[in-house]
């Protein structure tokens, strides 16, 4: 009876949170292109199915990936087998994104455009190798203590540094795959090794030490993909035709979702296995729970099919075609206030983005609120992503703007209290999820290939960038107001 009401007040929260979309979707329809929506049953039956499976997601959640993460981060350390820990991390960060679908749709997307010169196979590999080794440096960081702020800015250094030197032709790609390495699942889980990681060693902050990994899994990737960039364009050769998978035409209703379902243990089932191998291999150890675990991860991967069938059937079509109705009216300021509010609007659905809120309010002694954040991260997105649909409209170099907005990200750091700079880039990463990145993709390349002097490879892609950056500043410039403002207060009285 517990589980119903907890399910029942997530479903409840979950509409509340699509509320955004369906009101940015019919002011559009009704104000702009005054037309109803082709199929509403069906927007509202997808609407249903999305809170459904947001609700099952969250649920499962805290049954079997929340505590599962922890409890491995705490017995690693209570055992001080650190050698298998940073195994752990490895093969945990490489199996999470390996088989990521977001990150299988961009690939397969930058061969297509690049005619094959890159690989979307060996593009994913690099991607992943790339998560694994930097899990091993943020649990090592987590461990030692070191300040991530000083991990973060040399980063970053490092990636604008190569930006200089890398190929235009992936430039926007690099900063999109960082975007991408981190869904739904790969995020709560990694979210969970770190604060499990610092709860189990005097001295260490939940939140200060806790939170970062997610962060560190955005940043390395788009330095590891502008190294392949510059060996492809340096060495590689001109590129063969392009490999796309193969769609099963005519198949019954139930056969697709059959397939589907199968597809997306597949995606999980890597993870789950290093989870397991770890567990009872490496450590010797039974679940606790196990059959709970069981089910949490039943309705974790149940509640993760239901909201991407209910995005198919509803928002999906319906933004694609509004995208499309608005290249072809052609009024800029049309496209960005469509980009503004519909990046707010899918940024408040992400059911990663509610996962880490709420687990930042829980450990936060700084009286951080769960609702706040959310809100502050999705006027991020809204303002990147309509800065970045701004430069593929007026046609300004990717790189320059990606530096300048770093560079603010840089001073900010400086600037705010440090308790929040871990969890302000990991709020980054858990933005462009299986909500924002499929839309976020087809707006951008749309918009590239609809304008003339646009190229879909050059300008195409990077709008994931700006949907990852701007939340950083958003919260950072969130945290120094609420430093600062009681402060103020106090020495005006």
């Amino acid at each position: 009876m517990e589980h119903l009401r907890h399910f029942a007040q997530e479903f409840r929260k979950a509409l509340r949170n699509l509320l955004p979309i369906v009101a940015v979707v019919v002011a559009f329809q009704l104000l702009v292109f005054r037309r109803m929506p082709e199929d509403p049953l069906q927007l509202v039956a997808g609407l249903l199915i999305v809170g459904v499976g947001i609700a099952l997601f969250l649920q499962g959640l805290d049954l079997s990936v929340f505590p599962v993460g922890k409890n491995l981060a705490n017995q690693f350390t209570r055992r001080g087998a650190l050698g298998l820990l940073l195994t752990f991390g490895f093969a945990i960060g490489f199996a999470a994104v390996v088989a990521e679908p977001a990150l299988i749709a961009v690939a397969e997307q930058a061969e297509l455009i690049s005619e094959g010169r890159i690989d979307g196979v060996v593009l994913r590999v690099v991607i992943a190798v790339s998560v694994g080794l930097v899990l091993v440096l943020g649990i090592l960081r987590v461990l030692r203590g070191w300040a991530v702020h000083r991990i973060l800015i040399g980063g970053y250094v490092v990636v604008l540094v190569a930006t200089f030197v890398a190929p235009p032709e992936i430039v926007g790609l690099a900063f999109d795959s960082g975007g991408v390495t981190t869904n739904v699942v790969t995020v709560p889980l990694i979210a969970a090794i770190g604060i499990g990681l610092a709860n189990s060693i005097r001295g260490r902050s939940a939140l200060t030490d806790g939170f970062g990994l997610v962060a560190l899994c955005v940043m390395v990737p788009m330095i590891g993909v502008q190294l392949y960039g510059m060996w492809v364009y340096t060495f590689g050769g001109g590129g063969g035709a392009p490999t796309t998978g193969s769609e099963q035409a005519g198949a019954p209703l139930w056969l697709e979702h059959v397939v589907g379902l199968a597809e997306m243990v597949r995606d999980v089932a890597p993870m789950v296995i290093v989870v397991l191998f770890f567990q009872y291999v490496a450590l010797r150890r039974k679940l606790s729970h196990p059959l709970r675990v069981a089910v949490g991860f039943v309705m974790v991967l149940v509640g993760l099919y239901a909201f991407v069938v209910g995005l198919k059937m509803g928002l999906f079509p319906l933004g694609t075609q509004m995208a499309e109705q608005l290249i072809d009216r052609d009024i800029p300021a049309l496209i960005l206030l469509f980009a503004l509010l519909i990046g707010f609007a899918t940024t408040m659905a992400e059911p990663a983005l509610v996962a880490i809120a709420d687990q930042a309010e829980n450990v936060s002694p700084a009286g951080i609120n769960a609702t706040a954040i959310r809100l502050v991260v999705a006027t991020g997105v809204a303002v990147g992503i309509a800065l970045g649909v701004y430069r593929i409209l007026s046609g300004g170099p990717l790189h320059y703007f990606i530096m300048v907005s770093y560079a603010v990200v840089i001073v900010l750091v400086v600037l705010a209290p440090k308790y929040i700079v871990a969890l302000a880039f990991d709020l980054g990463g858990v933005t462009t999820s299986e909500v924002t990145v499929p839309l976020v993709t087809a707006l951008g390349i749309g918009l590239a290939s609809a304008i003339e002097g646009r190229s879909a490879l050059l300008d195409g892609f990077g709008l994931i960038a700006f949907a990852s950056i701007f939340p950083i500043i958003s919260v950072l410039l969130y945290a120094i107001a609420l430093e600062r403002i009681p402060r103020l207060r106090k020495e005006s009285s």
